[in-house]
């Protein structure tokens, strides 16, 4: 017969924890208590309670029949209904045949519908890939069209500064409406370009002080210098390209880094007839950006 006992701060908290550990309620139990407790004095002398809770005849019976339904699987197997049946060689044969057909079936279609994903996905991939934007016009002049200059005052100002410097280079100017291009040459070419054409940036944009510190109307300076100018919208047309076919990839948005505005300008022709991206640009000269969005 199952017993169990326990200690607790009184009577009731001890039969509590008898109960629990026999799973039965106080109906299905005989309590007997062999300690009281008792707070003593001030705290000091305090006594715990002690029980021991005996099940009964009828609690027992109880759990031993309930115990014999535990095993749900093995009644239900013995089930007629759920009875293996024992089948004809002939018929079992058949059986064994159309299954083995239906698995090679089923393997074949999920075969064929793995490579027609694969190849939709690889004509979409080559589909974007191939395409390439460029502007619709070249932002560079065309230096055939303008009109050589010996004596100007930019090539004045840009003497001084190359003398200055202890740089060797020589200047070719050529104007036309609105516009003054400046062809740098030399064997410090290099020394005047800088990196990534910063220097060559800030001298045109000083020289572009020079011209235009009259007022009036605004005339364009553009200095290049081993045909870095051409090369440079190349690149940039490259990029814009290549960081397009990453945001429509990821659908995320690329910034790049800081441009002047004629760079940023490079970026916005590429790309304005993209159909999954626009650009836009953020921040102030000369941090300002352009940033690659997807819009698809």
């Amino acid at each position: 017969m199952r017993s169990s006992e326990k200690w607790g701060v009184d009577v009731d908290t001890a039969v509590n924890l008898a109960l629990k550990e026999l799973k039965l309620s106080i109906d299905d139990v005989d309590v007997e208590v062999l300690e009281e407790s008792s707070n003593g004095f001030l705290g000091i002398g305090s006594k715990l309670a002690r029980v021991r809770v005996t099940a009964k005849e009828t609690a027992e019976k109880v759990v031993k029949e309930k115990a014999t339904f535990d095993d749900i699987d093995a009644i239900l197997a013995n089930l007629p209904e759920n009875r293996a049946a024992a089948l004809p060689d002939d018929v079992r044969e058949d059986y064994d045949k159309f299954e083995a057909e239906e698995r090679e079936d089923a393997k074949a279609r999920a075969k064929q519908q793995k490579k027609e994903r694969r190849d939709r996905r690889g004509k979409r991939a080559k589909n974007k890939s191939s395409v390439e934007y460029y502007p619709e016009e070249t932002l560079l002049y065309d230096v055939n069209d303008l009109t050589p200059v010996e004596d100007h005052p930019v090539k004045v100002f840009l003497s001084d500064i190359a003398e200055k410097m202890g740089i060797d280079l020589s200047f070719d100017v050529k104007t036309g409406d609105d516009i003054v291009y400046v062809e740098i040459k030399g064997k410090d070419t290099a020394t005047i370009i800088g990196k990534r054409g910063q220097t060559l940036d800030a001298v045109q944009c000083l020289a572009s002080y020079v011209v235009n510190k009259d007022g009036g109307s605004y005339t364009r300076v553009v200095l290049d210098a081993e045909n870095y100018r051409e090369k440079r919208e190349k690149t940039l047309i490259n990029l814009a390209n290549k960081l397009a076919k990453k945001v429509e990839k990821s659908r995320k948005t690329v910034t790049l880094e800081p441009m002047n505005p004629y760079e940023r300008k490079v970026i916005h022709a590429t790309l304005q007839s993209h159909p999954c991206v626009t650009t836009r640009s953020e921040g102030r000269d000369p941090y300002r950006r352009v940033i690659i969005e997807y819009t698809k």
